[in-house]
């Protein structure tokens, strides 16, 4: 009852808060177990989250509610030194973006160069397969990054031991290195896994075309 520091005071906006950030940190740490139980009604609460799938999980859950273009999300993983990257990736056939990002299980709002490594490997993968698959032409402009990312939720995770934030909320990833780490492994395992999956690099190309046209148009 006595809470000084009033931690509790709001009722349960704390409770959903916490839900929200463990369920995150399951989502991010494959495999572990986390417990959150409530003591305090007269009915305790208790959440159990746990992912086998990891952040593949985590992008299906953000989907859950949308039509998806193709069933599983694409995942890559790479490790650089030791930095370990993560990438999980679905479309789905809305106009909006959602590209949510962490290092070391911070989520960093206001990106950084994670994410820029990953929207530079995306684009460049998009437009290399199109090109090279003929679907667009010598004489037609590349899509634009805005074009490759039409419909896309993405959940980008980064781990390495000397993080260094910028910004005023202490939540975008400065470290210039990793920019390229990602980049380099988003765009090989990437090219990779759409030259084994055609059907979906179609999917999410038409999607991109479509885009690119309405934008031109």
């Amino acid at each position: 009852e006595d809470d000084p520091n009033g931690i509790f005071e709001t009722g349960d906006f704390q409770y959903d808060v916490l839900k929200t950030r463990f369920r995150e940190m399951a989502f991010l740490n494959r495999g572990i177990r986390i417990v959150f139980r409530d003591e305090r009604p007269e009915e305790p609460k208790e959440n159990v989250f746990h992912y086998e799938g990891g952040i593949s999980e985590f992008v299906k859950f953000i989907n859950k509610n949308k039509e998806v273009l193709f069933p599983e999300p694409i995942y890559i993983s790479g490790l650089v030194g030791t930095t370990s990257v993560e990438v999980a990736m679905q479309y789905n056939d809305s106009y909006n973006e959602t590209i949510v990002t962490f290092a070391n299980n911070m989520s960093t709002i206001d990106g950084g160069t994670h994410e820029t490594g990953f929207k530079t490997a995306l684009t460049k993968v998009l437009n290399d397969y199109a090109r090279k698959n003929g679907i667009l032409k010598d004489a037609d402009k590349n899509l634009s990054g805005e074009d490759a990312r039409e419909g896309l939720c993405a959940v980008v995770s980064v781990k390495l031991p000397d993080a260094q934030f910028e910004s005023q909320t202490k939540a975008k990833l400065g470290n210039s290195e990793v920019r390229t780490i990602v980049d380099n492994i988003v765009t090989e395992k990437l090219s990779e896994y759409f030259d084994e999956n055609p059907a979906v690099a179609r999917a999410v190309l038409d999607k991109s075309l479509a885009a690119f046209r309405a934008r031109e148009a």
